[in-house]
């Protein structure tokens, strides 16, 4: 691997024109692709294989002519204070919105009048009118959107209180304010790290090539393949942050081969052989924790794990070509000022016939160590107390994840101020807590009779349980063989009696089958949390097997050794379990929401951990591969346990502080967004690389690695023969480095090298 990254590395420093060119093409070719695009997606979650869905499908199929996949709007009005809406004035009023309503857009295909439909509640204050519509959310123009909410403002300004909810509202306005203020904190920690504006834009430069190519890709993509809006952020989301620390590492071994003594062509040669094996196996972690969310056969939740880990491979492959490449425009002044002053004043030194490039002299042994590797000194000076602290710690903050709760979004975890949520609450207050929670009995026989005797047995059972608030009229289809019966529970939709409502339903439903051959489900967005909440408990084991089982394989190749990779699995599982803990506590409980912008708090949402488990797990293995190669390559090399310790610290401490701390900065940018599961995510992966980074492989791994000894890089002899040699550290650049080396191209040179 180092052999052939050290070959691709020397072609795109002498191709380095070429290069930029091809990266430049493709980037013009996605970007036309995009613009040719609506890049609008399905906003809809399909949820195969549970029985939510499976009712859904049923009703889809069997009231073709109730237009399911149609927009629709559920505005909900309520009378001046003291008044009731039947009284003149206040229908008039309303009278007037439902004809505003009704004239809003063509698509409107029908306006249902509260009064005549039963939409009132029980002290005649508040009521609601369903509007629904010919087409699709995303085929709603922004005239359509537009209508409606000036239909919403005129009956707001005849004095009735109005707000709206429902899929044919306009989508929140997308911000890019998030990755803005991630790209910028990049941007200062890279400028302190360097020390140079030139060598802190090569990874900036980097990150924007290959998220520009992977979101233009995605928009071409989302209307052929129903994208989610979603897809399209935690690819750009976890793009920024990789592209930056992968060319960041790269970048950080060029600038250390050549202060050994190794011209700029040979130098970035090394660091693509030796840093770039280290970042295509980094990828290869991240790529295969994404990939494997497919396990859980969500559609949305294997389309972002797909785009993600595109995004990934393309960043990837930015990285161990471009970034040569553009250390050929600048291989002196990616150096930094106080860098070149150095190396001009140890070429000088070596010309008076002092000691030679590459050597140390009497100035550099005075030299402080630098931060990471006191701190590795301080780590194994007390290995024992040190590794039990942090695991101590870890474990407090991950106690909050054993109450984790988990729900699908919906309007009750959005901001108070929007009418979404005004209008959930009204209808709440109006109409009791389980009703923005209905549940949707659907029976469905071989033949009317069938069904209609199971619909009469479920009918007389459910009305009699506890919880049950209302139980509406079955509604059939025109063949009479199905049918729908609409009933809302006493409690709150995330409530654990309205779950045990639904259980209990479905256990009836069960024996009415069995007595009539009439098929009875329960469906309903409660119902379809319940089901998603097992799902993705059903997943979590077969997934995590799946990826750290090939993930460990891996790093089994990287580092050849079984302790090393188990230590990083083990890690790896403090670390997100910790993440999950604090998400937990703010986003759950509410601790410091004010400080983090939350203006409610409620159950975990159902995506978020699986996916804070895939990405934590890729970018621990990120920070397990940049930091243990340096620790492994001076092992190799003939340092005893302890020195190479110290001396992967030394060498690639400090590039992984400011890798952390850049990709801390980007996923602390979310934080800053609307999207709710956007925000925990952004908020989980921060505190997750906070913890792995600095906790689990700056402090543990020494400490683990310390007592371990010379066992921790043992190997069977049987699977040491058995297992390629991948050569990660550049052992092999030694022999296939070039004994004459051309001088590095000068950085005024605008014309192509030959």
């Amino acid at each position: 691997m180092a052999t052939f990254l050290h070959r691709l590395g020397l072609g795109a420093f002498r191709r380095r024109w070429l290069t930029l060119l091809f990266w430049a093409v493709v980037l013009g070719v996605a970007g036309a692709a995009s613009a040719g695009s609506s890049g609008s997606g399905d906003s809809n979650i399909t949820l195969p294989g549970i029985e939510a869905q499976k009712a859904y499908d049923v009703l889809g199929e069997k009231y073709p002519a109730a237009n399911a996949d149609g927009a629709s709007a559920r505005v909900v009005v309520r009378a001046p204070e003291g008044e009731k809406l039947a009284a003149d004035e206040p229908r008039a009023e309303v009278s007037a919105l439902l004809k505003d309503l009704q004239g809003s857009s063509p698509r409107v295909a029908s306006v249902a009048d509260p009064f005549k439909a039963k939409t009132i509640s029980a002290d005649g204050t508040t009521g609601y009118a369903q509007v629904t519509y010919k087409a699709k959310p995303a085929e709603l123009t922004d005239a359509d959107h537009g209508h409606l909410q000036d239909a919403l403002d005129a009956a707001r300004g005849q004095g009735l209180t109005v707000e709206a909810s429902g899929s044919a509202l306009a989508p929140a306005e997308a911000s890019s304010s998030s990755e803005a203020i991630g790209f910028v904190l990049g941007a200062l920690i890279l400028v302190v790290t360097f020390g140079s504006f030139i060598a802190a834009g090569m990874p900036l430069l980097t990150a924007l090539l290959g998220v520009g190519i992977t979101v233009s890709a995605i928009t071409a993509l989302t209307t052929a393949l129903d994208l989610n809006s979603s897809t399209s952020s935690l690819a750009t989301m976890l793009g920024i942050a990789v592209g930056i620390d992968y060319s960041l590492f790269i970048v950080s071994r060029y600038r250390s081969e050549r202060a050994v003594g190794h011209d700029a062509r040979e130098a970035a040669a090394r660091a693509n052989g030796t840093a770039g094996s280290a970042v295509v196996f980094a990828g290869l972690t991240v790529v295969i924790a994404l990939v494997g969310l497919a396990v859980v056969n969500l559609p949305i939740l294997t389309a972002m794990g797909m785009a993600a880990a595109g995004a990934v491979v393309v960043v990837v492959l930015v990285s161990v070509t471009l970034v040569p490449a553009l250390l050929a425009f600048a291989p002196e002044r990616v150096l930094g000022r106080a860098s070149r002053k150095k190396s001009a004043g140890s070429k000088a030194a070596g010309t008076n016939g002092s000691k030679a490039p590459g050597t140390n002299g009497s100035k550099a042994a005075d030299t402080k160590p630098p931060l990471a590797e006191r701190w590795a000194g301080f780590v194994l000076r007390s290995p024992w107390k040190i590794l039990l602290l942090a695991v101590l710690g870890l474990g407090v903050i991950a106690l909050p994840a054993t109450r984790l709760e988990l729900s699908l979004p919906d309007d009750s975890t959005k901001p108070t101020s929007t009418t979404e949520r005004k209008a959930y609450d009204m209808l709440a207050e109006s109409f009791g807590p389980g009703f923005n929670g209905p549940l949707t009995l659907v029976v469905s026989g071989s033949d009317p009779a069938a069904t209609k005797n199971a619909v009469g047995q479920l009918d007389d059972s459910v009305r009699d349980m506890k919880d049950v608030a209302t139980v509406a009229p079955a509604t059939y289809n025109p063949a009479g063989d199905t049918a729908m019966v609409a009933l809302v529970p006493k409690s709150p939709p995330a409530s654990e009696e309205t779950k045990d409502l639904v259980h209990t339903i479905r256990d009836q439903a069960k024996s009415v089958q069995a007595a009539t051959g009439a098929l009875a489900m329960v469906t309903g967005t409660t119902a379809m949390n319940i089901d998603v909440a097992a799902k993705f408990a059903d997943a979590i084991i077969p997934y995590l097997a799946l990826v750290v089982g090939l993930a460990f394989l891996v790093l089994i190749l990287v580092f050849r050794s079984i302790l090393v990779p188990l230590k990083a699995a083990l890690g790896f599982l403090l670390s997100v379990l910790a993440s999950l803990g604090a998400v937990v506590a703010v986003f759950q409980w509410g601790w410091l929401k004010g400080l983090f912008g939350l203006e409610a708090t409620g159950p975990i949402m159902s995506l978020m951990p699986i996916l804070l488990v895939g990405i934590v797990f890729g970018l621990a293995m990120d920070y397990q591969v940049f930091l243990v190669t340096r620790i492994r390559e001076a092992h190799v090399h003939g340092a005893d346990p302890r020195r190479a310790i110290t001396e992967g610290f030394r060498h690639s401490g400090k590039v992984v502080i400011a890798a952390a701390l850049i990709m801390t900065g980007v996923f602390a940018g979310f934080i800053g967004g609307d999207d709710a599961m956007i925000k925990s995510l952004g908020f989980g992966l921060a505190i997750g690389v906070v913890l792995d980074a600095f906790v689990v492989r700056m402090t543990i791994v020494p400490a683990v690695l310390a007592l371990l000894g010379g066992r921790a890089w043992s190997l069977p002899g049987w699977l040491d023969r058995r297992l390629p040699h991948v050569d990660v550290e550049g052992e092999k650049l030694g022999s296939t480095a070039p004994a004459v080396r051309e001088p590095a191209p000068r950085e005024a040179d605008s014309a192509p090298t030959r």
